[in-house]
Order: C-alpha cells, then sequence, then structure tokens
C-alpha cells in the first residue's frame, strides 16, 4: 500500500507538533524549576568544603529540593555560580527555585560553626567520614593533609614513616570548627588538644616503661579497641604489657589489630583473617604492631601506661560480653567454654 504524499505531510507535521508540544512542556518545566513553585517542606543539604556544582546538585536531588540535576548545572554555569558555593549546612524548601538555591549556597551558612563529637576508638577513616558529612572537609585534601602537612609537635616527630601517619594521634573529644577552615587548621586543632591531654608525665612516664611515645599510642588504641570500658581497661592493658615481655607468649593476638587491616569490625575472625600478611597483624608479628589502630582516650593512655598489677596473659569475651581473664592456656581454654 502507498502512502499518499499528503499523508506523510500529515504525519510528519504531527510529529512536529508532538516534538513541539514536549520541547514547550520541557521548557515550561525548567523555567518553573528556575523560578521556583509553591514551597513545601524544609530540607537540609550539606555541603561539604570543595564540593562541585555535580556534587551538589546530587545532594539537592537526593533531598527533593530539585528535580533535575542536570539543568541545575546548566543554569550555575551560566549564572557563574560554579566554584562559588560555600561549604556548610543550609536550609532550604522542597523544589526550590534555582535562583533561590544559588543565593543561599553561595553565602556563608547561617551557622558558621559546627559541634563534632569523635567517639574514643574511632580510626582515620571514620573521623574523615564524620568530618565530611558535616561538610568541613574534602576527603582527599584531608588525607593529603594527614600524610604531608607540617604540624610542628614534638610527639609527632618519633613516628616512623608510615601510611596513615597520623593514625591515633587525632585526639576524640567534642570540637567546634568553623565552615571554611582548612583541614590542615582542623587537624591541627585536634592534634592541639592531643598535645593538651599526652603531658610530659606520660611522657616520662612511657620512657620508664622503656616505650616511645608512638609505641605507647600504639599499645593505648589496641586496649581502646579491645577493652569493655572503665572496669577491665587495666587488666587488658596488663595482658599486652605482660605479652610484649613474654618469651613464651609475644603475640599480642589482637583481634582489633586484624580488624584494623579488614576495614571491619568481625565479630568472630575466621583463620584466614589472622593469617594476612601485614605489620598489623599481631597473630603474625610478635610485639606491637606498625602503628597505632585508632585514637585512644585518656583513659585508655592512662591504662597503657599503668595498667594493673597481674600475672594474666589471656582474656576472652564470655556469653554475657564481659572479658574472662586467665593466667595459663589451660584456664584460657576453661574460659572459652563459659
Amino acid at each position: 500500500m502507498q502512502i499518499k504524499s499528503k499523508d506523510i505531510k500529515k504525519i510528519i507535521l504531527l510529529v512536529l507538533v508532538i516534538l513541539a508540544a514536549v520541547f514547550f512542556m520541557s521548557a515550561c518545566s525548567v523555567i518553573s524549576d528556575y523560578h521556583g513553585s509553591s514551597k513545601g517542606g524544609v530540607r537540609t543539604v550539606t555541603v561539604a568544603a570543595g564540593s562541585g556544582t555535580a556534587q551538589i546538585a546530587e545532594a539537592l536531588e537526593e533531598q527533593g529540593i530539585i528535580k533535575n540535576p542536570f539543568w541545575f548545572r546548566v543554569f550555575s554555569k551560566l549564572g557563574g555560580h560554579d566554584g562559588r558555593y560555600q561549604p556548610g549546612i543550609f536550609t532550604l524548601h522542597e523544589n526550590a527555585g534555582y535562583q533561590e538555591i544559588f543565593k543561599m549556597l553561595t553565602q556563608p551558612p547561617e551557622t558558621q560553626f559546627v559541634t563534632v563529637t569523635i567517639p574514643e576508638g574511632f580510626e582515620l577513616w571514620q573521623i574523615a567520614d564524620k568530618l565530611e558529612q558535616v561538610g568541613l572537609i574534602d576527603r582527599d585534601r584531608f588525607y593529603e593533609a594527614v600524610e604531608n602537612g607540617q604540624f610542628d609537635y614534638e610527639f609527632l616527630r618519633d613516628i616512623p614513616q608510615r601510611e596513615n601517619r597520623l593514625e591515633g594521634y587525632l585526639f576524640p573529644d567534642t570540637y567546634q570548627f568553623m565552615y571554611g577552615e582548612s583541614e590542615e587548621t582542623i587537624i591541627d586543632k585536634m592534634l592541639a588538644r592531643f598535645d593538651e591531654v599526652y603531658t610530659d608525665e606520660y611522657e616520662n612516664r612511657a620512657k620508664a616503661l622503656g616505650m616511645t611515645n608512638d609505641e605507647l599510642i600504639t599499645l593505648a588504641s589496641i586496649v581502646e579497641r579491645e577493652a569493655q570500658g572503665d572496669d577491665d581497661r587495666t587488666l587488658v592493658a596488663s595482658v599486652f604489657h605482660n605479652r610484649l615481655k613474654s618469651t613464651q607468649y609475644p603475640y599480642l593476638q589482637s583481634c582489633a589489630t586484624v580488624q584494623y587491616i579488614l576495614k571491619e569490625r568481625k565479630t568472630v575472625l575466621s583463620v584466614a583473617d589472622t593469617k594476612i600478611d601485614s605489620p598489623y597483624n599481631t597473630y603474625q608479628n610478635p610485639g606491637l604492631p606498625k602503628g597505632p589502630i585508632a585514637s585512644p582516650g585518656k583513659e585508655a593512655i592512662e591504662a597503657a601506661l599503668y595498667p594493673a598489677k597481674t600475672d594474666y596473659l589471656f582474656f576472652v569475651l564470655d556469653s554475657s560480653g564481659k572479658h574472662r581473664f586467665a593466667k595459663t592456656f589451660a584456664e584460657h581454654q576453661e574460659n572459652m567454654r563459659k
């Protein structure tokens, strides 16, 4: 069957009409998005330091503030807003117009300061996560500062060359940071807090134990991750001190050190886990690992400095979540059955 030329013209016309309608509807939608519609619920969006327009657009879409990240990026570019966005937490309405968003996000947030609590036992990557979540840092710049930043503290001078060189030294505490502060400034504040806590008395005590500051903080970080609170912190520390002096049991065999390698808090380690080749694996290497495995708090540091006086060489968690300590392997095996 042949299609008449006039029918072809009608089809083409119909297609053009449909395309025009789609374009018109799309254009109307984009214009509506640009100017905004009736304001809905309130949403908050976090702009991390160093975020690009694409990252911000994605965050805005996730919060239901915009519908089309592509057009947001286009208008941001055309309007000269790229590179002008401020870090911080902002409050915006659902379906806010691009004009309103550009205005809000290119000015300092209403709250210039943010309070952040870093818990005891946090690893470096967890600290980075926490700071990034509230928009304080750019992760890449943070790690660059950790590895290569110049910080003038005596306690840093005996740290050997290693990855994550400041692991254990970003002191866990509650801080008030200002949006827009550099990653180096944030790290320096945490190091300054460590310097305040780690007194000359602590340093002298570490020397009396025959340990460098770095070795002491490494031990304290293991105590922090292994202990079950105030009740057994000094007892756990005594086990590790006894192991460090033992010729029969020179391996610390700390699950926490293997968890540090895995970047996972596994409740039970497999045999394969304990055989991982790493300077942090205290099942495979005698003595302390290469460096700290977390940020110890003041209590863990003091426990490492002043352990309980015991003959314990073993401990295990029982079914109630408490540690049972033992002097001999036979006692330890019995505790493991409880």
